[in-house]
């Protein structure tokens, strides 16, 4: 799967140089006085903030060398030849001047003149290694270790072997090594438990390869490859919509979007002239329904720190000036990496910020009813380790949380993880198996709202080198579905039933059994498009509702096994609330048992929001209208009507409703929706209507 630098964002920070500058201080420690001073000035201030997958050097190599010098920054072992130590100075010397594939054959000689100058050795595995030739490194690490296998002199070539092993998925051999390298340290000491989650990892690592998830990833499609590389996508919960981040060829990054037809993808274009600057944005995160947008930037626009969010809405066709998220979330620290719940109400993202469980975390934020993103939480353990995370998912379920992490055990450098949220925090981390993880830092994963189908982008190497990045999608294995609960949407059009107007409606769902909204979106006011995610497993009730019209109501029961994933298509039409005329709306969510007249206790929604209407319009008068169909004798239908619309009324009353304002009236079997000619007919004829007076 792709290659990942977790710790980048957008390009455009110039990282040559200071990848440059980590590599000097690699070859300037030989002094046994030096503290290797520059190596670890780079490793504080290197905050490879681009997105762009081409980069530079692997981070895994610059972790590995750091550690090396770090650990044994005097151990260098001088040459007893001075023809040795004259080719390997050269050799030093060739490198300062960006000359790297001339600086090997001086330090092959200077191994020649002198078959146990260690350091020599550890030079040039790591010269062959910054010249991605990975097999003469192994040989060079292994030479180094040869001359002093048990010498805590030969720790740097034992790192530096074993990380090169494990980067090349070639677990069996590094294995020894590793278990060589512990050696070095006592049991309980930082850099003993380190290289025994190496340990622990590459034995994970030998299992996963060895049962292997059946996936086949397969290119979008070659339509939405217009620039050098793409990355990061992100789809609507119906798929229809795609936002990735394109790189261009002058280095710029764009979000560009593409839609999807059914059978073709639409040549990709510019998301939008206010999103999309000179300067670079990428990572971006979409509701459910497309029109909510928070994107990350790094540079250009004015933020509070060297990454920010930003958010768009989209009205019509047309998306707003983005807005800096503000203070509550972004920081003088680095904040990335968005992924917003479907209904647009949740946002996590990754920082560096103080409070976290290590350098980069994931938090949590929620916006509250007046629209501002409340203080972040740190989402804690057990996703969050004393290492990186990065790239949060939320899946549109809001439970299954997908990321990258170095701090649980893996395949090697960042793996992708899922966890689930319940009420007592999250799951135990599950890595998502070979070849969606691999030896290599992987990136992110979306994953579709039906719970089939997953998204990322590969990188096509050459000679280890990263040449571009595609987007890329497969099936998800039967053992994620199994644990990534689906979940069906409802797309459509809310407009005035007279009038045909677009209406900027209120889509609420709530959960039947705690009374509790589930998610709230906004109709487009222009278009009056609006896309609701229904969650499986549970009975829901679906209100769609504006001011100055009667609520619709609509009742979705999946507590029996069905395909949960599969969306719907409903537009909605809404009556106005005028006295006098003819408007009559369905109660949906009212429930009694067969043949009994006693309110169900989760009929409460419904009739709380009728209550609600009611209050909130105090001129209105209202009738009650009770229905059955054709089944039992006419008298006791009739009578049965009656009842159930006088137990609404009294419910109503009860709410502080003035009785003076509702009527009920029974009406039997004489006024059916529909023919009674089947069950499903029967029960649209089972009824309680209401309409104004």
């Amino acid at each position: 799967m792709a290659n990942f630098v977790a710790d980048t964002q957008i390009h455009g920070h110039s990282v040559k140089e200071k990848v440059w500058r980590f590599w000097m201080g690699t070859f300037r420690s030989i002094d046994n006085e030096r503290v290797c001073a520059d190596t670890v000035l780079i490793c504080r201030t290197t905050a490879l903030q681009t997105s762009n997958p081409e980069r530079y050097v692997s981070r895994a190599l610059l972790y590995s060398l750091l550690i090396s010098l770090l650990l044994f920054p005097c151990t260098s072992l001088l040459a007893q030849n001075a023809k040795a130590k004259e080719l390997y100075n050269q050799a030093i010397k060739l490198f300062g001047e960006r000359k790297a594939n001339e600086a090997i054959p001086f330090m092959e000689q200077a191994v020649k003149q002198d078959p146990d100058f260690v350091d020599a050795y550890l030079k040039l595995g790591q010269l062959y290694e910054f010249t991605r030739r990975y097999e003469p490194a192994v040989a060079a690490y292994r030479n180094a270790i040869k001359i002093q296998p048990d010498s805590p002199a030969s720790g740097a070539a034992y790192q530096s072997l074993s990380n090169t092993l494990l980067r090349l998925g070639r677990y069996a051999e590094a294995l020894p090594y590793l278990e060589k390298f512990q050696t070095l340290f006592p049991p309980q000491s930082v850099q003993g438990k380190r290289i025994g989650r190496q340990i622990e990892s590459a034995r994970f690592a030998q299992e996963a390869v060895q049962h292997p998830q059946p996936v086949d990833p397969k290119p979008l499609s070659p339509v939405l490859q217009t620039t050098p590389s793409q990355y990061f996508p992100v789809l609507t919960a119906d798929e229809q919509t795609l936002v990735f981040t394109a790189l261009k060829p002058e280095g710029d990054e764009d979000l560009l979007t593409s839609t999807f037809n059914g059978e073709t993808w639409s040549p990709p274009v510019s998301l939008d002239a206010s999103i999309n600057t000179p300067d670079n944005e990428g990572t971006a995160s979409l509701s459910a329904d497309g029109r909510m947008l928070v994107f990350t930037a790094c540079q250009g626009r004015k933020g509070f720190g060297s990454c920010d969010l930003y958010l768009s809405r989209k009205t019509g066709n047309d998306w707003s000036a983005p807005e800096n998220l503000g203070s509550s979330v972004n920081t003088r620290f680095y904040e990335s990496q968005p992924s917003l719940s479907a209904d647009g109400r949740r946002l996590y993202f990754v920082s560096d910020r103080p409070g976290g469980k290590g350098r980069r975390d994931i938090w949590r934020s929620d916006l509250d009813g007046e629209g501002n993103w409340r203080e972040p939480v740190n989402i804690g353990e057990p996703v969050n380790t004393a290492f990186n995370e990065a790239s949060p998912f939320i899946h549109a379920n809001g439970q299954s949380l997908f990321f990258a992490s170095e701090g649980h055990v893996g395949m090697g450098g960042y793996d992708l993880f899922v966890s689930d949220s319940s009420a007592t925090g999250w799951s135990s981390p599950a890595n998502l198996g070979y070849p969606i993880n691999t030896s290599e830092d992987q990136a992110s994963l979306f994953v579709a709202a039906n719970g089939k189908r997953a998204y990322y982008s590969f990188e096509e190497q050459k000679d280890g080198v990263s040449q571009k990045s595609r987007l890329y999608a497969f099936d998800l294995p039967e053992s994620l579905r199994e644990r990534v609960k689906p979940v069906s949407y409802l797309k459509g059009i809310v407009a005035d039933a007279k009038t045909k107007k677009p209406l900027a409606a209120t889509v609420e769902l709530i959960d039947l059994a705690t009374n509790q909204v589930v998610s709230r979106v906004q109709a487009d006011q222009q278009t009056g498009q609006y896309t609701a995610v229904l969650p499986s497993g549970g009975e829901y009730a679906l209100y769609v509702s504006v001011p100055g019209y009667l609520f619709k109501s609509l009742s979705f029961d999946f507590t029996q096994k069905r395909d949960a994933g599969a969306g719907m298509s409903m537009n909605v039409p809404l009556e106005p609330a005028i006295a006098g005329e003819t408007a009559k709306e369905t109660l949906n969510n009212l429930f009694f048992e067969t043949g009994r007249y006693d309110l169900a206790n989760k009929s409460r929604t419904e009739l709380n929001r009728l209550s609600a209407f009611l209050k909130a319009s105090p001129a209105v008068k209202i009738e009650i209208a009770g229905h059955t169909d054709d089944r039992g004798d006419a008298a006791a239908n009739l009578t049965l009507s009656q009842k159930r619309a006088q137990a609404v009324v009294a419910y109503l009353t009860k709410t502080g409703v003035d009785p003076g304002r509702i009527r009920a009236a029974g009406f039997g079997k004489t006024r059916p929706l529909v023919p009674n000619t089947s069950d499903e007919n029967r029960r649209l004829n089972r009824r309680i209507e209401w309409r104004v007076l």
